[in-house]
């Protein structure tokens, strides 16, 4: 199976351009959903996440409190990479099953954090979303309930923007209106096409 990866920093349109592609038939996992899958209630995982800590990060429903644990991640990076060295590895498992079981002729992974993790290693192309910093910063505030300090911290906690056009094999610039956007996505769905025919 062909794999393309895409990301992008918070408020780029990873997840507009992911439909986009899903809209042509493309098979889409998306790496938020497997981690939200892996701390379930009733997940091992969860437990964990809540004896390490506290049951302020769990809802009265027992389900994980995104709001209070992203608060307290994003402040303190020891406490960041512990969580990421329980949930990274549970995650990969889970997308890889998910990815193995695609119907289309080629799939698309889409995850902010492919290529600060394992992730990358799934996928034969990276396609970067991209957009400006101020744009990012705009349209997160915009879309998110979190203010300018989190959004802040969550664009520090990922990858430059720099390093991320780096590291792709593809870009997509999403600054131009919706028209532009399903242009670019056509002619990179041709492309990947031809390359699943290939593989």
């Amino acid at each position: 199976m062909f794999l393309v990866g895409i990301t992008g920093g918070i408020g780029s349109g990873k997840s507009t351009v992911a439909k986009l592609f899903s809209n042509l038939g493309i098979s889409v996992i998306d790496a938020d959903q497997s981690a939200r899958e892996v701390v379930k209630p009733g997940c091992p995982s969860l437990k964990e996440i809540e004896q390490h800590f506290g049951t302020e990060v769990i809802l009265d429903t027992g389900e994980l409190n995104r709001r209070a644990l992203r608060e307290r991640i994003f402040t303190n990076n020891a406490e960041r990479q512990w969580l990421e060295s329980l949930l990274h590895p549970l995650i990969f498992e889970y997308t890889k099953l998910q990815l193995a079981n695609a119907p289309s002729d080629y799939a698309i992974l889409e995850s902010p954090l492919l290529l600060e993790t394992t992730q990358k290693e799934l996928v034969n192309r990276v396609l970067v979303v991209d957009v400006p910093e101020n744009v990012q910063l705009e349209r997160a505030l915009l879309r998110d309930n979190a203010t300018k300090q989190e959004i802040k911290a969550i664009m520090a906690a990922q990858i430059s923007r720099s390093e991320r056009l780096s590291r792709a094999d593809d870009v997509i610039l999403n600054d131009n209106g919706r028209e532009d956007l399903d242009s670019q996505v056509l002619t990179l769905h041709q492309q990947y096409l031809t390359y699943a025919k290939q593989k």
